[in-house]
């Protein structure tokens, strides 16, 4: 899929209604709610079923859980089971092309992740908590894999190591691509999500051939905007211009994020094939 931030921009300019923590909590919650928005009803009230043994009844209030178990001693083998599936580094280079021997080795990444949580989270013949669980991580992992940074290169670990100056404090361009951009609007989450709704559908290219998987195609779409001229800032400062350039393409990938999960969990959970989530 082409990608441009020219087009990107256009985009958002017709459909924002006013100027307006993947992510950290702000932008994976933005993704949730905007996936509940359109959720048939059949898969909204399955979502309500499986939640309803904890309690919450919405992807929001789930989102964030799959990042929040690495701070629960009780869930310490399943972070580090989990871990590296929620991003993926690309080692080929500038090559965005997914190639899974090399670029999710042993399955261990979120490409990959996606593939097996959607599959047990639409097999009904699964225990609801096992369901459940996988709920909690195919929301996460849609989100993760729409930030332009898990989808980054090994080289800098997603940009982890690119050491920058934003807001005249020391930090890195993945923490912000993960967040900092997201909270310079100074809204709230269901206000953002509100923002970004629209009736618009997000188009959902079909399926790279050979690889018919779109999530790995979501992974590339990812990683090319890594590749974009200006993505890394100069001088390694993020600078209003660079926020006013970058955010709307952020912005963008919340809202595709967003109606493609929905996509997803509409059709696994009615029994339908979770592959055609691409198309």
């Amino acid at each position: 899929m082409s990608f441009t931030r020219r087009a990107t921009t256009a985009l958002l300019a017709c459909l924002l209604v006013a100027p307006v923590q993947a992510w950290g909590p702000l932008g994976h919650s933005v993704v949730a709610e905007l996936a509940q928005r359109h959720l048939s009803p059949a898969a909204e009230a399955e979502v309500e079923r499986l939640l309803a043994p904890e309690h919450t009844q919405s992807l929001a209030d789930i989102a964030n859980w799959a990042d929040q178990v690495q701070d629960d001693p009780a869930r310490a083998a399943l972070w580090k089971q989990t871990r590296a599936q929620h991003y993926i580094n690309f080692r080929g280079g500038s090559d965005c092309d997914y190639v899974p021997p090399r670029d999710c080795r042993d399955g261990r990444c979120v490409v990959s992740a996606l593939q097996y949580y959607v599959g047990v989270l639409g097999d009904r013949s699964q225990p609801d908590a096992a369901r459940r669980e996988a709920l909690k991580f195919v929301v996460h992992f849609v989100g993760d894999i729409h930030q332009p940074l898990h989808a980054g290169y090994l080289d800098d670990k997603g940009g982890n190591t690119y050491q920058v100056q934003f807001d005249g404090k020391g930090s890195n361009l993945h923490k912000v691509w993960d967040s900092g951009m997201l909270r310079t609007r100074g809204i709230e989450w269901q206000a953002y999500a509100q923002q970004l709704d629209s009736p618009v559908p997000v188009a959902m290219p079909m399926p790279i051939a050979p690889l018919d998987n779109p999530y790995a195609q979501w992974a590339e779409e990812s990683c090319r905007i890594t590749a974009e001229a200006g993505f890394y800032p100069d001088g390694h400062s993020i600078s209003a211009a660079y926020v006013s350039a970058e955010l709307p393409v952020a912005e963008q990938r919340l809202r595709e994020g967003g109606r493609r999960l929905a996509e997803v969990l509409n059709l696994a959970l009615q029994g339908d094939a979770p592959a055609a989530a691409g198309g």
